[in-house]
């Protein structure tokens, strides 16, 4: 991407939009007896995905921007699962019953923190539970997050016992000079080992997470990371750009800024990391993605049915999204639910009405038509906005953007438009969310609570 474009839109914020609209924008208006209502509408025959979060880490990992904490025994992790298994019994009562059961689970996913932090007797019993409370589809795909620096043999047998089939190791950086100044210390060992255990255990399916700009991090380091994380042959990488919001997550000022590499080298580490990759034969999967060329995503992407969730790029086109545990987010056809934040609070409301949301979002005729819209940016780098706006019953001008926003991005070549098509070039394509923010029709320019579009 040209340096002038690099330098022009480097400060920009724009949301990542796993979701639309962005989580900011939730209200609490949506309850958790909306959330009642929304359930009991579901029809036998929809199709469904579960996100577990366990917010728990034996370290804090500076970087890091997701919702946990660290915990040095397993007392917590064990009352909060307990919480966790009431709010799954009371979802699964509220869900309409068929003769061949409730609707079909075709997705699970565990996030955390480090969901792989708990007993594995505890692993167990939480899956026994979801399978008799859930309609869990036997060619279902079953994910979790794991940290390779806890991750024990018991572990590993539990997953693989209780069907797991993909699993996504954090690695972030294979640099000493960067896992120092992250506080996260990870021989390239320790994930080789998991690799191993992992797919000795049966669970084939393996991704690993890189991040380019962090502290101390050069283009070398990045392609090193990248070799040695190919070397593993996984099936998938999620390359995300480091985002420096100190003041959000408080432990990210611990990170010295002065050690962080600026716009130009952060797109010189996002080029490298992804021409090595492509080398080494893998395929781009939308902004942020890479796979094998005969992964399910891969495939997906080329079909046209790729899609984006709060996970990033998926093959889940599941019909709802029900989130348990603290922070969870779930997405029904009505809207979205967010489960409340502080573990002690999702706890006792959990204890008090067997649900925990905070907020949530009523989804109105447009937002659902900006959501696909940007969705399909998103995912392809191109739509149709009259053949969109058929779909949803409107008229493509009523959704077309209008004034110097549109026209700058023109200009720059970061967008092109013919007709109502509007595109991404392969050239512009990192800044693929500052095209998606046109069609927002809730963004605040101003708000700064978003990551940098480079």
């Amino acid at each position: 991407m040209h340096p002038d474009l690099v330098a022009k839109y480097r400060h920009q914020r724009v949301p990542r939009y796993t979701s639309y609209p962005a989580s900011p924008h939730f209200a609490p208006s949506v309850t958790s007896e909306t959330y009642r209502g929304w359930l009991r509408r579901l029809d036998t025959t929809s199709t469904l995905s579960l996100y577990l979060h366990v917010p728990f880490c034996r370290t804090m990992c500076w970087y890091c921007g997701c919702h946990t904490s660290v915990v040095r025994h397993e007392d917590p992790v064990w009352a909060y699962l307990a919480a966790m298994t009431t709010e799954m019994r009371t979802v699964a009562a509220l869900l309409p019953q068929g003769e061949q059961g409730g609707p079909s689970v075709r997705h699970v996913h565990f996030g955390g923190g480090t969901p792989t932090l708990m007993p594995a007797d505890a692993m167990r019993s939480l899956m026994a539970e979801m399978r008799t409370r859930f309609n869990i589809a036997p060619d279902a795909e079953l994910a979790v997050e794991i940290d390779p620096r806890t991750l024990l043999p018991e572990m590993i047998q539990a997953l693989g016992d209780t069907g797991f089939t993909r699993a996504s190791l954090g690695v972030q950086s294979f640099d000493p000079a960067v896992q120092a100044a992250i506080n996260r210390i990870q021989p390239p060992g320790l994930t080789r080992a998991a690799v191993q255990g992992l797919r000795g255990a049966g669970i084939q399916a393996i991704n690993l997470d890189l991040i380019y700009g962090l502290p101390r991090q050069t283009v070398a380091s990045c392609v090193d990371t990248v070799r040695q994380a190919v070397a593993l042959s996984p099936d998938r990488l999620s390359i995300f750009g480091y985002a420096h919001m100190p003041g959000f997550k408080a432990h990210q000022a611990r990170i010295n800024e002065a050690d962080l590499p600026d716009a130009d080298a952060r797109m010189a580490q996002n080029l490298a990391i992804e021409q090595t990759l492509l080398d080494e034969g893998y395929v781009r999967i939308g902004l942020d993605h890479f796979a094998k060329p005969d992964d399910p995503i891969a495939l997906a992407a080329a079909n046209g049915r790729l899609k984006r969730n709060f996970q990033g790029y998926t093959t889940d086109a599941a019909d709802a999204l029900l989130g348990f545990g603290a922070s969870a987010i779930g997405r029904l056809p009505q809207g979205y639910v967010a489960n409340v934040l502080p573990v002690p609070a999702y706890m006792k409301s959990v204890e008090d009405t067997g649900l925990a949301v905070a907020r949530g979002y009523r989804m109105t005729l447009d937002d659902r038509m900006r959501a696909a819209l940007i969705e399909r940016l998103m995912c392809h780098f191109s739509v149709d906005l009259a053949e969109l706006a058929a779909e949803h019953g409107l008229h493509p001008d009523s959704i077309m953007p209008e004034g110097p926003a549109l026209s700058a991005l023109l200009a720059d070549g970061v967008a092109e438009l013919h007709g109502h098509r509007i595109s991404v070039p392969e050239s512009a394509r990192p800044l693929v969310r500052s095209v998606a923010a046109l069609f927002d029709a809730h963004l605040d320019p101003e708000g700064g609570r978003h990551s940098k579009a480079i």
